[in-house]
């Protein structure tokens, strides 16, 4: 029983050293799903990530074969239209070892939830869509649930206000991640925005469809945006960033909206 207990003992210490040797000496790699608007609008936002993810010491890839998820079409109602290029993106990712990091809630929550959902009645299909949901995760969700980590070292002189979005907050329940990050931006003065749960306007496809609903909404966050005397809004999807900007642009606004890795970014 000594020598079982010994040989134990041994064994133990053999797998904590390998798995301390791995993670000082190998890093690990992540794939980097930039999403359209990250890729077409705002690559500063992807250089961003690189940035942060590097100083948190993982490696980051960039499959070139991938495009748009099929997000627009499926919300839409035009799961015809979505599947290929779903099929497209999970055959991009299935290519290439690691997890997924998006830096966006709604693409985020298309590759976890909408897959699954569009694949229900095929089960080849479907046991690959819940394969890749497994390995893919928002960009803050990765970096407090996965690494571990809440401080990247991030300086940002200046008051901050956040805004999350719709799929970040209600789909994937991601909030606590974004909100713990800027707490610990140093020379950030964090203040709350009034009725920051309501949707911006955005919501992909519905600005297209209810565009004076859209233009309501938009108005709402705009008017909530300057009750916090905050020249900056923090938030964590592009599409919201482009719709906020767009209405402060339109009324002459000074604020400028950024995405959250711009500010995790700065040193």
């Amino acid at each position: 029983m000594a020598r079982l207990s010994y040989h134990s003992e041994t064994l133990k210490l053999l797998t904590d050293f390998t798995f301390f040797l791995y993670n000082s000496v190998m890093p690990r790699t992540v794939q980097l799903f930039a999403t359209c608007l990250v890729d077409t609008f705002h690559p500063e936002t992807g250089k961003a990530i690189l940035d942060v993810l590097t100083r948190c010491g993982v490696s980051v890839d960039f499959p070139p074969g991938q495009t748009c998820c099929g997000q627009p079409p499926f919300n839409a109602g035009l799961r015809a239209e979505s599947r290929p290029l779903a099929e497209h993106t999970l055959r991009t990712f299935e290519s290439v070892p690691g997890e997924i990091v998006v830096p966006s809630g709604s693409c985020a929550h298309m590759l976890r939830h909408g897959y699954p959902e569009l694949f229900a009645d095929d089960p080849a299909w479907l046991a690959r869509a819940k394969s890749l949901a497994t390995r893919t995760f928002e960009f803050t969700e990765y970096l407090v649930d996965v690494l571990g980590v809440s401080d990247v070292g991030a300086r940002w002189d200046g008051v901050l206000a956040y805004h999350p979005s719709c799929h970040l907050l209600r789909g994937l329940g991601v909030d606590r991640q974004p909100r713990a990050l800027l707490a610990n931006v140093r020379g950030a003065q964090i203040v709350d925005l009034p009725h920051a749960e309501e949707c911006c306007g955005f919501g992909g496809i519905f600005s297209v469809e209810h565009p004076e609903l859209s233009a309501e909404f938009l108005k709402r966050k705009v008017t909530n945006l300057d009750a916090t005397r905050s020249p900056t809004l923090v938030v964590a999807d592009t599409g919201c960033r482009m719709h906020i900007a767009g209405g402060l642009n339109r009324q002459g606004k000074p604020q400028r909206v950024v995405h959250i890795a711009e500010v995790l970014a700065r040193m």
